[in-house]
């Protein structure tokens, strides 16, 4: 019996030594700072939502492992193009659970909207410079691009199509009480395009 207690502690330990996040009962998350700008113009855009979903990582059946989000917040860029997410921390309390990549939507009807892991930009981690273009294959030819400290630019979109396209955003298990400025954006956008 206790050689089987031993073994069983050794494998534990090897486990959660193998990710140092896994041995790690807090989740936490910086606080968040950044810039939506124009592609084209440079120029800041004002009023776009900025959500941040703040994500978990489980052991799952088998071998695999399952994400899912803790908690949400969103904000809107300033005049400037500016936007400031507070820090958050949590406890994790299930065993084998350990912090994920915080997820960010960025939406401002007539732009193309994004959905990315920006953790890095947003806290300065990350100096390098992107350009990278939308999955949907409707909308690929239009470019975003990332630059350091924490700058997002986005281009216009040029057609209704683009818009109604753009406007449908992957978001599960919300709803307006949650993200009340993404449904009041998605909403305006709807209203001005002729849809519901």
């Amino acid at each position: 019996m206790t050689t089987r207690i031993v073994i069983m502690t050794v494998l534990l330990v090897g486990f959660l030594s193998s990710s140092a996040n896994a041995a790690w009962p807090i989740y936490h998350e910086p606080e968040f700072n950044g810039q939506i700008l124009d592609i084209d113009t440079k120029e800041p855009i004002e009023g776009a939502v900025v959500v941040v979903e703040y994500k978990k990582e489980s052991m799952g059946m088998g071998a695999g492992h399952e994400s899912s989000v803790i908690k949400v917040r969103e904000t809107l860029t300033d005049k400037d193009g500016k936007f400031h997410i507070p820090s958050y921390t949590t406890t994790l309390l299930l065993p084998f659970t350990w912090q994920d990549h915080s997820i960010f939507i960025i939406y401002k009807p007539g732009y193309a909207s994004i959905q990315l892991a920006l953790n890095d930009y947003f806290t300065g981690k990350d100096m390098s410079e992107q350009v990278g273009s939308w999955p949907d294959q409707d909308l690929r030819m239009l470019k975003y691009r990332l630059r350091c400290p924490g700058i997002v630019e986005l281009p216009k979109l040029q057609t209704r199509e683009q818009r109604l396209r753009a406007r449908r955003i992957y978001i599960v298990d919300y709803n307006s009480k949650e993200l009340p400025l993404l449904y009041k954006s998605l909403g305006e956008e709807g209203k001005a395009l002729g849809v519901e």
